[in-house]
C-alpha cells in the first residue's frame, strides 16, 4: 500500500511580500515592483547590474588569511573583547569562544604542510594570542 505525502504550500506570502514591496515605494517615491512569485528581482545573466545595490558591497579574495581573521574577530567578539559590531553590546560566550578558537586549532591541523611559511606562522600567532585572551578571561 503506497501512501503518498500531500505537500501543501502556502502562497499567501507571495501576495504579501508584493504589498509590502509596494507599499516601501510609495514612500521613496519610487515604482512599484512589478515582478511576484517565481520571478526573481536579481537581474538575468548578462545583464546590467543595479546600482542601487550600494548595501552589498564586493568582497575581498577568499584566502586562509581572511578565513583566520574572520573566525579571530568572532572569537574576540565572544570573549568581550571587542564590541559587537551590530548591537554594540559586548557579552561573554565562553563556549562559543572555545569553539571558534578549536576551530582554529582544527584549521592548523588540517593545513599543516600546505601553508606558507607566513600563513603558518599567523596562524599560530592568531591561536595563540585567542588562548592567553581566553584563558585571561
Amino acid at each position: 500500500m503506497s501512501e503518498e505525502k500531500k505537500f501543501i504550500i502556502d502562497e499567501d506570502w507571495k501576495a504579501q511580500v508584493q504589498a509590502e514591496k509596494e507599499a516601501a515605494a510609495k514612500q521613496s517615491g519610487g515604482e512599484p515592483p512589478t515582478s511576484i512569485g517565481g520571478e526573481s528581482d536579481q537581474p538575468a545573466p548578462g545583464a546590467a547590474a543595479d546600482d542601487s545595490l550600494d548595501d552589498d558591497p564586493p568582497m575581498p579574495p577568499a584566502s586562509i588569511g581572511m578565513l583566520m581573521s574572520s573566525l579571530a574577530t568572532e572569537a574576540l567578539i565572544s570573549m568581550g573583547q571587542i564590541p559587537h559590531p551590530v548591537t554594540g553590546e559586548t557579552i561573554v560566550r565562553r563556549n562559543q569562544a572555545q569553539y571558534l578558537i578549536d576551530t582554529l586549532a582544527l584549521l592548523k591541523e588540517k593545513t599543516a604542510g600546505n601553508l606558507s611559511p607566513e600563513e603558518a606562522l599567523a596562524l599560530d600567532d592568531v591561536l595563540h594570542q585567542l588562548r592567553m585572551a581566553f584563558v585571561a578571561k
